[in-house]
């Protein structure tokens, strides 16, 4: 089974639709009112917490408990994740938290904001 995380930050005082936002920044559209990321350093913390697993390519991991895949812009950090446990997934999510980043999740249309 597959899942997606999606991660991006919005700038100070803007609001906008986050479904559209997500549809928007899938398709690799630059976002007026969002933030661009620290694509790099994200990518650097991924590779510490994840240290133990193997790094196929610059963008594919492959672990004892699935594999996951990023794809970036410089204001989207998606992370497609296969056969993933929830703890390992929890990981992720709390890596884009460390950079601002709140988890959108579109498998049931909600980001976790704390709004």
């Amino acid at each position: 089974m597959s899942y997606d995380l999606d991660f991006w930050k919005y700038r100070k005082d803007v609001s906008l639709d986050d479904q559209e936002t997500y549809e928007r920044l899938s398709d690799g559209q630059f976002v007026d009112g969002l933030e661009e990321l620290p694509i790099d350093l994200m990518l650097a913390r991924l590779k510490e917490v994840f240290a133990s697993w193997q790094q196929v390519d610059e963008r594919f991991w492959q672990g004892d408990s699935g594999s996951f895949e990023v794809f970036t812009t410089p204001q989207f950090f998606r992370v497609d994740c296969y056969g993933m446990d929830g703890e390992d997934m929890n990981s992720i999510i709390d890596v884009a938290a460390e950079f601002g980043c709140p988890l959108y999740d579109p498998q049931v249309g909600q980001r976790f904001d704390g709004s």
